[in-house]
């Protein structure tokens, strides 16, 4: 399964503005409402709602936000660069700068565990963390992680 075929460019932000968890979260959820059929209000919701059974900052300057709605009927991705970083709870402690945000349907069982050890064995390369750090437009991120699929 390709990131890339999952990640609409609306839902690209390549400079996030907020420096903390809920307004991180609220931003990325206007961005992916536009390829579900939910509103921001409701993603934001279900992503606070994971976030509060732990922190989905794993460390290393990542965090991977996600969560299961009723309103979507296929895997979506999106994504936000941070260039300053966003205090983030993660399990290191250390600010976030690259989010990957994923929305499952409801009903879901096995696909969303496929993309996020997707998404988690890409983000351990080195040269594409750094891709995507340098990344100054919604285009170049898109280019990265398609050309990073390219390699899975």
């Amino acid at each position: 399964m390709k990131i890339s075929q999952l990640l609409d460019k609306s839902a690209i932000i390549a400079d996030l503005k907020s420096s903390d968890k809920i307004g991180t979260i609220n931003e990325l959820a206007t961005a992916i409402a536009h390829s579900t059929n939910g509103s921001s209000d409701q993603i934001a919701d279900v992503l606070m709602g994971r976030e509060q059974l732990g922190s989905t900052g794993i460390g290393g300057g990542i965090a991977i936000p996600h969560g299961k709605l009723d309103l979507v009927d296929k895997i979506v991705i999106g994504f936000g660069l941070s260039k300053t970083g966003v205090e983030y709870d993660s399990l290191d402690n250390k600010p976030v700068h690259i989010f990957f945000v994923l929305l499952t349907p409801e009903n879901s069982t096995g696909g969303h565990l496929k993309v996020l050890a997707q998404i988690s064995k890409m983000l351990k390369m080195d040269a594409f963390k750094q891709n995507l750090l340098s990344s100054e437009t919604a285009e170049d991120i898109q280019i990265a992680i398609q050309e990073q699929d390219e390699e899975f």
